[in-house]
């Protein structure tokens, strides 16, 4: 079996990076690896919120034309970018009508940490500093969670809105935000290309520099430059939140928000998270924190609960109608030596949360095999030695599991025939 295995994974690593479906090609070969019977949305039969989700997302695959926006938050795993964007990819792809704008990104190339290979946003580095919320940094944070400072007197920052990416379409945009610290006026923000701009406004209240364009594009050239009469003098510096990709094209939109070592206490300290969630009212946020909570030698139950209780109140003052995935943090090693006790004391609050609130859980955590089966996860070389984080293709299984799970219990709750929308997903040439 382990033979087979091996074999397998060289094939699959092979491929993987086309954004393939490759779980049933490891349930085959170790079925023993993954708990497929807990590959599951718990709670969802009963939350009028999934079932709401579910009914909008089952016409929209039908064809009607309307929008639906997802947020998935998390640390590590989601900045990665890598089992987001295959879910993204696999939801997009799904038929004609299903990709919408690319939405809001962070220049992570700007604040020298690991960028998303499917967008690329470039500067002059050496000119830029990264603060993360994560961090004993204090700086002016977002949504990202994150913010790249600039202290130069001019650069020119290039963006473009396709790299690698697997979708049918081109992400093209019409609208650019630029979110930036528009209270300070030390700085200019302006499109280089002047001659594609049709109009520009400022947004003091969500804070960004809007650009509307005579056209579709997917690429352009931002220059921020110091104010003449700024030159010379002491000044502000220039702190770069976000970026957003718009167009009015209905489908699905989704955004990753990740930060390396981000807890529930991280987005805590960004003072315009909320302010500028509001901008987009999201209709499903998938909740991937909790591994940087439980990384501790002295984990509080009480304290983790009350952060993640408050986030959920947050969002649900954005959108009282959003569906709430709550998932379980997958298993991990504290310091390469112990698997972490303290994951399983956060499954068991999540699982209690979920019920209050009435919303869903991926038990991740329970679907990998409980405690200490990242040492197994190791082993099969879908896990790095860390035993936290993963290979590329161990989150490549993880986006197919948890659209399995998602895709089951969309066909339970529309009435559709089981597995028939598994079967469309597993055949899209991504």
């Amino acid at each position: 079996m382990k033979k087979i295995l091996a074999v397998l994974l060289m094939g699959i690593c092979t491929f993987s990076y086309a954004q393939h479906y490759v779980l049933d090609s490891i349930k085959e070969a170790d079925p023993k690896l993954i708990d497929f019977n807990e590959n599951t949305l718990k709670f969802a039969d009963d939350s009028p919120y999934f079932a709401y989700f579910f009914s909008q997302l089952d016409s929209l695959y039908s064809g009607d034309k309307k929008k639906l926006h997802v947020f998935h938050i998390g640390g590590s795993h989601i900045q990665a970018d890598i089992y987001s964007n295959k879910l993204r990819t696999y939801l997009q792809n799904m038929n004609d009508v299903s990709i919408s704008q690319r939405g809001f990104v962070f220049p992570y190339h700007l604040a020298h940490t690991n960028n998303p290979t499917n967008y690329r946003i470039e500067a002059d580095n050496e000119k830029w500093k990264g603060y993360r919320c994560s961090r004993r940094d204090s700086v002016p944070w977002g949504l990202a969670g994150i913010t790249a400072v600039f202290k130069d007197e001019v650069d020119t920052i290039f963006v473009k809105s396709n790299y690698k990416n697997y979708t049918d379409k081109d992400y093209c945009y019409d609208k650019l935000r630029v979110f930036y610290n528009t209270w300070d006026d030390d700085y200019e923000v302006r499109i280089i290309e002047e001659n594609l701009v049709q109009e520009s406004f400022t947004d003091s209240i969500y804070s960004y520099t809007q650009f509307n364009f005579k056209t579709d594009i997917d690429s352009v050239a931002v220059e921020v430059r110091l104010k003449p009469d700024r030159v010379g003098q002491n000044h502000t510096s220039f702190h770069l939140m976000g970026m957003e990709f718009m167009n009015d094209e209905p489908g699905i939109e989704y955004t990753s928000i990740g930060v390396n070592g981000a807890s529930f206490k991280s987005y805590n300290r960004c003072a315009y998270f909320e302010q500028q969630l509001k901008l987009y009212e999201p209709d499903l946020f998938i909740i991937s924190l909790g591994t940087n909570d439980g990384y501790t030698y002295h984990f509080d139950d009480d304290k983790f609960r009350e952060n993640y209780e408050a986030f959920i109140q947050m969002i649900q003052r954005v959108n009282p109608e959003c569906a709430i995935l709550l998932t379980v943090p997958n298993d991990s090693y504290f310091k390469r030596k112990y698997a972490n006790k303290n994951t399983q004391r956060e499954q068991k609050i999540i699982l209690e949360l979920a019920q209050q609130y009435q919303m869903a859980v991926w038990d991740f955590y329970s679907v990998m095999g409980g405690l200490g089966s990242s040492q197994n996860w190791y082993r099969k070389h879908l896990m790095p030695r860390d035993r936290i984080h993963f290979t590329h293709l161990g989150y490549s299984i993880k986006a197919d599991l948890l659209l399995s799970a998602m895709v089951r219990q969309w066909e339970k709750t529309t009435n559709r025939p089981e597995e028939s929308l598994l079967t469309h997903f597993k055949t899209l040439d991504e």
